[in-house]
């Protein structure tokens, strides 16, 4: 699964560390994400979609 996290955390002039305490995980979380070496648990997509105030599918693109 692609996402555009680091877009959307870069229009938001947030640092990995900084949107990482937002949510509650580690920074090496937000990179492994940002790698797409991680697909986060829809809890924390959601709590993700939510802080940037968009949709899941906004950041988060599923291909089969």
């Amino acid at each position: 699964m692609e996402n555009k996290l680091k877009v959307y955390r870069a229009m938001k002039d947030i640092t990995q560390e900084g949107l990482a305490k937002k949510l509650g995980v580690t920074r090496q979380t937000i990179i492994a994400i940002e790698k797409d070496k991680y697909d986060p648990s829809l809890i924390l997509a959601f709590k993700i979609a939510r802080f940037f105030k968009v949709q899941i599918e906004d950041i988060f693109i599923y291909h089969d």
